[in-house]
């Protein structure tokens, strides 16, 4: 999710990673080499030395975990979607233990109706007092995560809300508008984690409204509610991007006791090369040290996850270093979301393509793997053994945790910015085991997969001590346990989606939206059909408009499905309006700007007057890039056709072939316009505002 107001996006990154087996061999080999140089004591010309102490007796906080977070919208809408094996192979990766990124925790969001940074999460209650406990894929992904791993620890927290919340709160400083910070928002919350439990899922952490500061009486009365409720999950405030809630704690023993977990977003900086954890111009992150609560990162990441894996390497360790945080979340889990969307290469791994199967993972799994499959919560970290590597933040970090047992034990180590190799030699004390070291090695360096997660010959200390060569550009783990691997699945090549492709909503889809439709803002849900036609059909539910997260200017909803691929094709759909309004079309959907603040398309409106018209929408700069880009429209063509009406069902078809669009209306052609400006790009599909309108038998064919 984010960012700040001037965010800017994100280069775009590669989708898959091929190397050839011979490279893959030898670069295994030569990392072989390297372990076994370490082991005979072979020091390279002007290594450096330095030396740690791994201290069963250090005191130390306890470790809490290393997760990632499902919240922001549709991040990982499409792994749903994906076919076996495929959609299984890309859940061990993230969730099994001992096989890919391991994870520890999953955080999801609790649906608003809203999009939230790419993309909008359904609510379970539309309307005030109608709960639906099946919407969206947030569950199924909590109850994967849980089947792979039952001690994975489940958070939530809120995007945005539903309209109806908090609207007549006498708090609200803006009657007839939603209100986050409401009694309404709270008893929502209540709902939610009762649809948690129809799903068999217990939610352990929950904050308030993401990135929104926080209302101390709020948070008081969430923690009342859950109690009251019977319910054991923790309160975490306040998920922003600064560290104001430690003052807010320090300053309010009522505030202070009903939170549970102080967390921030991004302590090492947005987007950030996370070489420094600590900033001492904000005065309430010492406040939370000093408070002696457990401190947590709950949204780091953001980066691509190939050459974002630095950060991230550096954010586990030289957050507990700086600053005491005791887990990393990463934002987010998985892009399983469409390229033209913001945010489309960050997470553990990528999986765009659902039809071909084809995904990459990349190289942040990885670097979370040289944590989660070494220590688990609960573990204690030695503040003795945990530092930078000679007292020099350029050399790397390490960090040391031990077992709840007090014999094992693992450092993980990251070299990246070093300079040269360095000899490191450690001694083992405090009761910790002085038995074989295994040694877990990733050369941050290399672009070929086969360099990543490999394990090194072990090493057998002599009376208690052992010493081994670091590389630069590395990350390393030294560890007593056992049981790691690194996953072996393969994906299979990349391959467009085929035309035609058709979708008449009656068959069942993973969720409740159809197979690779993506909503943007609202929520399209398959419900039973009305205007007297029988079987499901596609619906927007959200009747009004939601508290939102975004502050784009146009926030209409629309859903889009598709290949960036496709060229000249015709989408059609049977549309009913169940209000005065409009529907539409979406063709050659392009860029989406972040957090929805303006999207490359052309769009064909239809009315229940039988007004239509052809519009492009763009992005108009604001006064910096990213989130202050405007929508902005221009019309191509427009006319009046025979009045469609309400509650009854009509065909709409928008074609698109070269620069000719044309509308046309239970077949005939209404009118055509002529535009050049985009050539490729994604379908969808759309209500001019928060209306329910309904639609079926969709389809894309190629050509005129």
């Amino acid at each position: 999710m984010k960012r700040t107001a001037t965010a800017p996006p994100h280069r775009q990154g590669t989708a898959t990673a091929r190397t050839t087996r011979p490279l893959a061999l030898i670069s295994t080999l030569i990392l072989v080499l390297a372990g076994l140089t370490s082991l005979v004591g072979a020091r390279p010309a002007h290594a450096d030395a330095v030396s740690i102490t791994v201290d069963g007796t250090s005191s130390g906080r306890v470790f809490d975990g290393v997760g990632a977070i499902s919240a922001g919208g549709g991040n990982s809408r499409l792994l749903i979607d994906y076919p076996e094996p495929q959609r299984s192979q890309l859940l061990d990766y993230l969730f099994k233990p001992g096989y890919g990124a391991a994870l520890q925790g999953l955080k999801i969001e609790v649906g608003g109706d809203t999009n939230s940074s790419d993309g909008s999460q359904p609510s379970h209650e539309h309307t005030r007092g109608v709960v639906d406990c099946h919407q969206g894929n947030e569950w199924w992904l909590a109850q994967q995560a849980k089947a792979r791993n039952p001690d994975l620890k489940l958070a939530a927290l809120s995007e945005g809300a539903p309209g109806w919340i908090g609207v007549d709160d006498p708090n609200n400083p803006n009657p007839g508008q939603g209100y986050f910070w409401s009694t309404d928002e709270i008893n929502y919350l209540m709902d939610w984690l009762g649809c948690a439990k129809q799903n068999g899922l217990t939610i352990d952490y929950l904050g308030g409204w993401d990135e929104r500061g926080y209302d101390k009486g709020w948070y008081e009365n969430l923690k009342a509610a859950l109690v009251s409720h019977g319910y054991p999950t923790k309160v975490i405030a306040d998920d922003d991007n600064t560290w104001r809630v430690g003052e807010g704690l320090a300053a309010d023993p009522a505030f202070s006791a009903a939170v549970d977990i102080v967390a921030v977003h991004y302590p090492c900086g947005w987007n950030s090369d996370s070489k420094t954890c600590y900033d001492p111009s904000q005065p309430g992150q010492q406040l939370a040290i000093d408070s002696g609560k457990t401190m947590w990162d709950s949204e780091g990441g953001t980066q691509p996850t190939d050459e974002g894996a630095t950060a991230v390497a550096r954010s586990i360790n030289r957050e507990y270093i700086d600053g005491r945080i005791t887990s990393y979340w990463n934002w987010p889990a998985i892009a399983a979301l469409y390229p033209n969307l913001p945010w489309n290469t960050a997470g553990m791994s990528i999986a765009n393509q659902p039809w071909s199967g084809n995904y990459h993972i990349g190289k942040t799994t990885w670097v979370t793997a040289h944590t989660t499959q070494f220590a688990q919560p609960g573990w204690q970290y030695l503040d003795s053994a945990s530092g930078y590597l000679g007292g020099d933040r350029s050399n790397g970090s390490y960090v040391s945790r031990k077992s709840p047992n007090n014999s094992d034990y693992s450092t993980v180590i990251e070299t990246i910015d070093a300079s040269a190799a360095q000899t490191l030699s450690v001694n083992v004390a405090g009761g910790l085991s002085t038995g074989t070291v295994h040694v877990w090695a990733t050369n941050l360096n290399s672009s070929n997969s086969a360099d990543y997660f490999v394990n090194l010959p072990d090493i057998t200390p002599s009376g208690g001590s052992y010493s081994l060569t670091l590389q630069p550009g590395y990350v390393y783990t030294l560890t007593t346990t056992t049981g790691q691997s690194k996953g072996d699945a393969t994906s299979p090549p990349a391959a467009p989606l085929a035309l035609p492709y058709s979708d008449n909503f009656q068959t069942p889809a993973a969720s409740t939206s159809p197979k690779y439709f993506s909503d943007m803002n609202g929520s399209f849900n398959t419900v039973s059909c009305g205007g007297g036609r029988a079987g499901t059909c596609l619906r927007q539910m959200a009747p009004t408009e939601p508290i939102r997260w975004t502050g784009e200017n146009y926030d209409a909803p629309y859903t889009i499905m598709g290949d960036n691929s496709w060229g000249d094709y015709t989408v059609t759909s049977d549309v009913m309006l169940e209000q005065p309004g409009s529907i539409e079309l979406l063709g050659r959907v392009g860029e989406q700007k972040v957090e929805n603040h303006a999207l490359d398309a052309y769009h064909l409106y239809v009315s229940d007057t039988g007004a239509w018209s052809i519009k492009k929408s763009y992005a108009t700069a604001g006064t910096a890039p990213g989130p202050d880009d405007l929508w902005a429209f221009t019309e191509l063509a427009s006319g009046t056709a025979t009045a469609l009406g309400t509650g009854s069902w009509h065909t709409i078809a928008f074609g698109l072939q070269g620069s000719t669009l044309t509308a046309s209306i239970d077949g005939t052609v209404v009118g055509q316009a002529t535009d050049s400006s985009y050539s490729t790009g994604l379908t969808g599909l759309g209500v001019a505002g928060y209306q329910t309108d309904q639609f079926s038998n969709f389809s894309v064919t190629a050509g005129s």
